[in-house]
């Protein structure tokens, strides 16, 4: 995302707000937590203060730029958002997050709110998983 993307979006182009969207788009991780990008700008040279990063996402999430999620329940992570919608497993032993589509579990989420007489109009789905044993 260019700077005047970030002005579009209602928000000042501002030194923070630039490493931290530079960061997001960079990272081979996907789900960052503000104190992941915390830690990534410090190994960067940056020094952007914790509440600083804290303060750069909400505005981001306030905006539409990234999506927050509470995996685990009291431990947000971060994620730009994606023009392409797609659903989360979240392995139970490692934290890992599993990106995943699958038009069948679509299709049914919407015949079931059909049924009840509603039209989906958005969802969130995790699956919570762990290895076979």
């Amino acid at each position: 995302m260019e700077q005047r993307d970030l002005r579009k979006l209602g928000l000042k182009v501002t030194l923070p707000r630039v490493k931290i969207l530079e960061l997001l788009e960079s990272s081979t991780e996907r789900h960052l937590s503000a104190e992941d990008v915390y830690k990534m700008l410090l190994e960067g040279g940056e020094e952007i203060g914790l509440a600083t990063v804290y303060r750069v996402l909400t505005q981001f999430e306030t905006a539409g730029l990234v999506e927050r999620h509470n995996f685990d329940g009291n431990h947000a992570v971060f994620e730009l958002v994606q023009d392409e919608h797609h659903d989360h497993m979240v392995c139970l032993d490692s934290g890992k997050v599993i990106e995943f589509h699958n038009e069948d579990i679509e299709r049914i989420q919407h015949e079931i709110a059909e049924k009840y007489g509603y039209e989906l109009v958005d969802h969130n789905l995790v699956l919570y998983v762990k290895p076979k044993s």
